[in-house]
């Protein structure tokens, strides 16, 4: 396997001659581990530690090494190496962290394409796949809308044109990994070189499609709950693997919590016909309430949107309104304990100046 096989490219090599350290050697992160990372440098793979400085110098979880970067590294032995720093990401699809913390979570990096899986059973939500489009937009990757489990399906003609309506231009592929029927219009997103990522709820298929693709069962798979057709994880780890046509796949668990992080793009490229229509309102900054004037909502009566399309786009944006807020007080805080600091630095060199 070569660097250029990993997904190595002309800016990448700039990137990290920019380093000036010919000691280092450029490498992949393949897995994430709770302490250490699997990187490969194309010659095999090797467990990689941070290097104290680098863990040091990172300012928040959103530095750490994502599967699918690109680290420098020192090697340590055949088998070990020290990560030195991660190169620069062209894509990486981040969400906020599970719970109350305020914190970006790189889901993946360096990706080409994502995979947005969903199963044609009971588990099938069109706002969560909004939810989904919004966060891929957001990555600088391209979405693709996989729907998976064909073979359980009552009125696939009847979904597929629901997703139409909210996803024009984006290209859909039914299959059914069960039975290994349509798997072959994947190939054109998997060549060598190309990187694609994976992303669903528990459940969907993601992982079965993974060991199709690749020939062998590399990934654990467990039937879903019969009652409601929700999944139970059984993919824990963030993990990238080379196919047999050259192309790379990186399967990531379910996401049971989907919240976007800082989006920018998401929200206009997710729901880009909202957008649109509300170029026609009369107000420029029209809430789509019950403002006098508003194409969005008339568009709402007319049928051309969805009630329920443009509810969810209000959920995602007061979602990003609130991470806003949150983060511009968190930008508050961390600037007066620099000033704090900077302050007690100043004094403390006077004390000393008045002491010598």
């Amino acid at each position: 396997m070569t660097l250029m096989e990993l997904g190595w490219s002309s800016s990448l090599q700039q990137s990290f001659d920019q380093l000036s350290r010919p000691d280092l050697t450029p490498a992949r992160v393949t897995t994430v581990l709770k302490d250490h990372y699997r990187v490969s440098a194309g010659n095999g793979e090797r467990l990689a530690r941070l290097s104290g400085r680098y863990s040091f110098a990172i300012a928040t979880r959103s530095e750490l090494p994502a599967v699918g970067d690109w680290v420098a590294i020192d090697a340590v032995g055949a088998s070990r190496a020290v990560v030195q720093t991660v190169l620069p990401r062209r894509s990486k699809i981040s969400r906020k962290i599970a719970g109350r913390e305020v914190e970006e979570q790189v889901i993946a990096a360096n990706v080409d394409t994502v995979f947005i899986v969903s199963a044609l059973t009971q588990e099938f939500n069109t706002r969560r796949i909004e939810r989904y489009l919004a966060l891929v937009w957001d990555s600088g990757a391209l979405p693709v809308l996989i729907l998976n489990k064909a073979d359980l399906a009552n009125d696939i003609d009847a979904i597929t044109s629901e997703l139409d309506s909210i996803a024009p231009g984006t290209p859909m592929h039914v299959i059914s990994a069960m039975e290994n029927s349509g798997l072959e219009a994947l190939q054109c997103y998997l060549a060598p070189g190309q990187t694609v990522a994976f992303v669903g709820s528990s459940g969907v298929g993601k992982s079965t499609i993974i060991n199709r693709l690749l020939g062998r069962e590399a990934q654990p798979t467990l039937p879903v709950r019969e009652h409601d057709d929700r999944g139970r994880h059984t993919t824990t780890t963030r993990e990238l693997f080379l196919l047999p046509t050259g192309g790379m796949v990186i399967d990531t668990p379910g996401m049971r919590e989907l919240r976007l992080w800082h989006s920018v793009h998401g929200l206009s490229g997710a729901f880009d016909d909202i957008e649109q229509i509300a170029t026609g309102c009369r107000y420029r900054d029209c809430a789509h309430k019950s403002e006098p004037g508003c194409a969005v909502r008339r568009a709402v009566d007319a049928g051309l949107i969805e009630g329920g399309r443009l509810e969810n786009f209000f959920k995602l944006e007061a979602e990003q309104a609130f991470l806003d807020r949150k983060l511009d007080v968190h930008a508050a805080l961390a600037a007066k304990a620099r000033a704090r600091k900077l302050c007690k630095d100043v004094r403390d060199v006077s004390r000393r100046k008045g002491r010598s």
